[in-house]
């Protein structure tokens, strides 16, 4: 037999033996999961990532591939899963605030606080009654806060709230608002020292821009000067307005909101008289996944800004969660899944821990930390009902 026709009969025999591995295959494979990863729904993602977690264990170790040869669309390293689930039993690791239910073991007036961490209006689950306000010094003792007592706020149609709103506290822990019909009580935390400020309305709504206070009644936003009483109104919606970065430079307003399906982000010029819309986006997760409607207030730091709301995950609507988005896109980059079978409204996020932690409520009664990018979920404290304020910005 010729040379030539051995060749020949080689080639034909090896056409039908397979390698074990090639690496067209295993990038194959690859772009298959993430196009299945695209298709399904949260339950069949998981499904998913598990099949081609097993798969790339099982396979042989292989130099990997050149750099003339790679592709954008053929990178091996995993993207995070943008939604996320609390674990069924949730770790309690330790956290400052974890003694914001203590018993109370001082008045404000006798020991005020070099910096608060927390105010907090205990509400009876069982019977709705409001107690007093406290405060969570940084020397971790509970005070009763004594100098004031706010009044519930309410509306035009009478409808009443406790006083202790989420945006209640500043962000550097000295000085407390709270929203009153016909003015704004503010608390130096660091001196006892109260100061009431008049300002026409039915005021709800408080936050902190840096230094500044913002008030609002239904549909007003107000800017106080808290030195001289002074009150401008804002173009910014008192529901929707985000808490911005306290360690940010003079801020730009913010509004987070919108309604159903069109939510909205709308950031304002420096001098506030122009304003650009712009759709919230949902392409980074996966098909189905979206938030419905924002409630609570946002919290931004840095480009990431962070709501509660109701969302709708595969084919699931109406379930409680939080989304996390990038404040210069608009992007929605990471959904956290609270579930159904939850009090409406239980899960307000209540702004940022010290590293960069989302600071949430959670049903019944407790307290959360999240961290998107690590997917860390762990408690903060249980059993912790009613209103809370945060100090984090």
């Amino acid at each position: 037999m010729r040379e030539e026709e051995l060749h020949r009969l080689l080639t034909v025999a090896a056409e039908d033996v397979r390698p074990a591995h090639p690496a067209a295959t295993g990038w194959e494979r690859a772009r298959l999961v993430r196009r299945t990863r695209r298709a399904a729904s949260a339950t069949v993602l998981a499904v998913a990532l598990l099949t081609g977690g097993t798969a790339l264990a099982l396979r042989p170790a292989a130099p990997p591939p050149s750099a003339t040869t790679a592709t954008p669309d053929r990178n091996p390293t995993p993207h995070p899963v943008p939604v996320q689930t609390p674990p069924a039993d949730l770790a309690y690791p330790g956290h400052p605030l974890g003694r914001l239910g203590d018993p109370v073991g001082a008045t404000l007036s006798a020991r005020p606080v070099r910096k608060a961490l927390a105010l907090h209006q205990p509400i009876d689950p069982g019977t709705g009654v409001a107690g007093r306000i406290r405060v969570l010094g940084d020397d971790g003792v509970v005070r009763d806060l004594d100098v004031v007592t706010p009044a519930p706020t309410r509306d035009s149609g009478g409808n009443e709230a406790v006083p202790l709103k989420s945006g209640s506290l500043s962000p550097d822990g000295r000085t407390a608002a709270f929203a009153q019909t016909d003015e704004v009580i503010v608390v130096d935390l660091t001196t006892a020292a109260v100061r009431r400020h008049p300002l026409k309305g039915y005021l709800e709504h408080v936050l902190w821009s840096g230094d500044r206070l913002l008030v609002g009644d239904d549909d007003t936003t107000y800017e106080l000067d808290r030195g001289t009483g002074a009150a401008r109104k804002l173009p910014v919606s008192p529901w929707d307005a985000v808490t911005p970065d306290p360690a940010a430079p003079p801020n730009v307003p913010l509004e987070l909101g919108g309604t159903p399906p069109n939510l909205t982000e709308i950031r304002w010029s420096h001098d506030e008289t122009y304003r650009s819309i712009r759709r919230v986006d949902f392409r980074a997760l996966p098909p189905g996944h979206r938030v419905d409607e924002f409630y609570g207030r946002g919290w931004q730091r840095g480009n990431r800004v962070t709501r509660a709301g109701w969302i709708t995950t595969g084919t699931m609507g109406g379930l409680e969660g939080v989304a996390l988005l990038n404040a210069d896109t608009g992007i929605v980059t990471h959904l956290l899944d609270l579930g159904r079978d939850r009090w409406k409204g239980c899960c307000e996020v209540l702004g940022w821990d010290s590293d960069g932690a989302v600071l949430l409520r959670h049903n019944p009664g407790g307290l959360l930390r999240w961290r998107p990018e690590t997917r860390e979920i762990t408690g903060v404290t249980r059993n912790l009902f009613g209103a809370v304020s945060l100090s984090a910005g």
